[in-house]
């Protein structure tokens, strides 16, 4: 197996954008891309980013889908515009098969629950047309349905009525679901 910093170590270019609106988790994860030898950016929001890229587009991009001013497929795909060789990988707390399906039309190489893995994350970024490795740990059966009924309510705007509808469930099982905790 490649060690990763060897790879890192042969770029030549190790410029990366990392745009999320969670502060805390994208300077946390800006500073574990520096000590793996990679040259973070960070941004806050899809404005700043794409501000940013207009300057200059790096080679990789750690991207969150849903921002608080926009999505950050476009700015997916304005980095694929300014730099069609960039790699992008998009984090998303709400991951759903139709997101992950727009991130890859959008030009993203591979699409990351969140909280990601540092080294999930630069795994994904370096990886090549074999595709990434299946992930440690993969979310349990119980998380991916858990997950995806909270994208349905959150898409019904928290109607617990229209989302056990949507869901062919039955609304006392739904508000039952809703008022756990999410499973690991």
């Amino acid at each position: 197996m490649v060690d990763i910093s060897d790879v890192i170590a042969d770029l030549p270019d190790k410029s990366v954008l990392v745009l999320d609106d969670d502060a805390p988790l994208r300077t946390r994860l800006g500073r574990a891309l520096e000590s793996r030898g990679l040259q973070p950016t960070l941004v806050g929001s899809v404005t700043e980013a794409l501000a940013s890229l207009k300057v200059f587009a790096p080679a990789f991009a750690v991207v969150d889908m849903r921002l608080k001013d926009g999505n950050g497929l476009s700015v997916v795909e304005a980095l694929h515009n300014a730099r069609p060789d960039a790699r992008a990988v998009m984090l998303t707390g709400y991951g759903n098969i139709a997101s992950a399906v727009a991130a890859v039309k959008a030009g993203a190489v591979d699409y990351l629950p969140k909280p990601a893995d540092a080294d999930d994350v630069v795994r994904a970024l370096l990886a090549r047309e074999d595709g990434p490795a299946p992930p440690e740990n993969p979310m349990s059966a119980d998380r991916v349905r858990w997950e995806h009924i909270q994208r349905v309510y959150e898409l019904c705007g928290h109607n617990v009525s229209e989302t056990a509808r949507r869901l062919n469930m039955h609304r006392r099982t739904l508000q039952r679901i809703l008022a756990k905790r999410a499973p690991r």
